[in-house]
């Protein structure tokens, strides 16, 4: 996919990029992507600090794929903030697209993935843990 995505795009065909699932389950996801309703997400910043891992950047592109690591589009991240999980809002909950798009969804099974994934790495979940929300558009297909 990404040599498609790079053939007749010169300004993208020397650049890195990323390729990995969305969370929990990444093919629901994915096709929110592929829909356009999916134009944010949101990790755990403590568990980039545990693996050394750097954040995203704007202007970086991924390849999301499904659940079995077949690629389904490409993604370019336009802003990426780090905020307290208590401090997201409304607006992030709307871009993630999931459920009824709501903040009160979104806390609901966002802090239950991020207690069940902090746990795994040994680390904690609270209401002040860092977020790294990024938001980012499909680039391909088009």
């Amino acid at each position: 996919m990404w040599a498609e995505f790079t053939a007749g795009r010169p300004e993208a065909a020397g650049e890195d990029y990323d390729a990995w699932p969305f969370g929990d389950d990444p093919d629901t996801l994915a096709q929110l992507v592929l829909e356009g309703v999916k134009t944010a997400t949101a990790s755990a910043y403590p568990l980039y600090e545990a693996t050394d891992e750097p954040l995203p950047e704007a202007g970086g592109y991924s390849v999301v794929l499904d659940s079995r690591g077949e690629a389904v589009c490409v993604i370019r991240t336009e802003r990426v903030a780090v905020k307290p999980y208590r401090d997201i809002g409304t607006e992030h909950a709307r871009r993630e697209g999931e459920g009824d798009r709501s903040l009160a969804w979104w806390r609901q099974v966002h802090e239950a993935f991020f207690r069940a994934d902090m746990a795994a790495s040994g680390l904690c979940f609270t209401e002040d843990m860092l977020v790294v929300c990024e938001e980012f558009r499909r680039v391909w297909p088009e």
